[in-house]
């Protein structure tokens, strides 16, 4: 019944069609949300919003033109990729999943193990990833800005020539427009009592109460932005050291970013591997105190 439950408070958390995406500067975020945070040396306009969302779904920002950044983070699919890891050119995989690109404008720190401070930063990486674009960023400029068309947008937006700094700024510009809110959890809070069922008020309980899941799915966003070991895949041969590659700390080692929950029903599959296929799968996951580890000195540990 505790997985019913807490299902269906997770499923509350889901968008109204019309809070997923805006295509000029967001004047009112979705209702739940805070103020869009916007740095002070890349403010949002409408021009330089549509810039970023056409080099976001143009796959001539990949070597062989075949992939963009659309190919793993598609609207279509809650803005992941449906997929257990991320699929690159010449179908390339990665070892870790496509995380939606949903409220990525309030997160303090960008892929699964926060390498990247910024949404400007994290832009650059995908392109450059041999099994992810596969196109050296200094080619890349100079490829968008052989493009007629591109040159000229590029003058019009910053008023120069297209730079890996102004083609960071622009594709994270439109990242920022792709917020998730207003959804029925949002409306109860706000007031709107019958927004809810009684069995997701149910699961509401026990996500703040007993089963704690807002001990790092917190806030607005449903994230703490921390890192955390939850022994997913941990027990692999190879096991994927984490957000410990970045912060060469010993207490980081296996931990990966905590995902939020807004839209969590249109990003399956789930975790940082994409080993879990659904969210009964997740809760389960939770309810036996995650994934042991079968040997050694930390047997039994999760």
């Amino acid at each position: 019944m505790g997985t019913i439950l807490l299902l269906a408070v997770a499923l509350s958390c889901g968008s109204s069609p019309k809070a997923a995406a805006a295509d000029s500067t967001p004047s009112e975020v979705p209702l739940g949300l805070k103020p869009l945070p916007v740095t002070s040396d890349n403010p949002l306009t409408p021009e330089k919003i549509e810039l970023g969302k056409q080099l976001y779904f143009d796959p001539r920002l990949s070597v062989d033109n075949t992939v963009s950044c659309a190919s793993c983070h598609d609207p279509k699919k809650g803005w992941s990729n449906g997929d257990a890891t991320a699929v690159g050119v010449e179908g390339q995989r990665g070892g870790r999943g496509a995380p939606t690109i949903l409220n990525t404008a309030y997160q303090r720190f960008q892929f699964w193990d926060g390498r990247a401070n910024s949404l400007e930063e994290q832009a650059l990486g995908p392109i450059a990833n041999p099994i992810e674009m596969n196109l050296p960023v200094e080619e890349a400029v100079k490829k968008i800005a052989a493009i007629e068309g591109y040159a000229q947008q590029f003058q019009q937006v910053f008023g120069e020539a297209v730079s890996a700094e102004n083609l960071a700024k622009a594709i994270a510009a439109f990242e920022r427009t792709i917020l998730a809110g207003n959804s029925p959890y949002d409306r109860f809070r706000a007031g709107q009592k019958d927004a809810l069922s009684a069995q997701a008020q149910q699961g509401m309980k026990l996500f703040f109460g007993k089963a704690n899941c807002s001990g790092c799915h917190s806030g607005a966003n449903f994230t703490d932005n921390g890192f955390h070991n939850l022994g997913v895949s941990f027990h692999k041969e190879q096991a994927d050291m984490g957000r410990e590659v970045i912060s060469s700390l010993g207490g980081d080692r296996g931990a990966f970013k905590t995902p939020t929950l807004r839209d969590i029903a249109r990003t399956a599959p789930y975790m940082h591997d994409g080993s879990l296929a659904t969210l009964d799968d997740v809760i389960d996951h939770y309810a036996r105190g995650g994934t042991l580890t079968p040997d050694g000195p930390n047997a039994g540990d999760g």
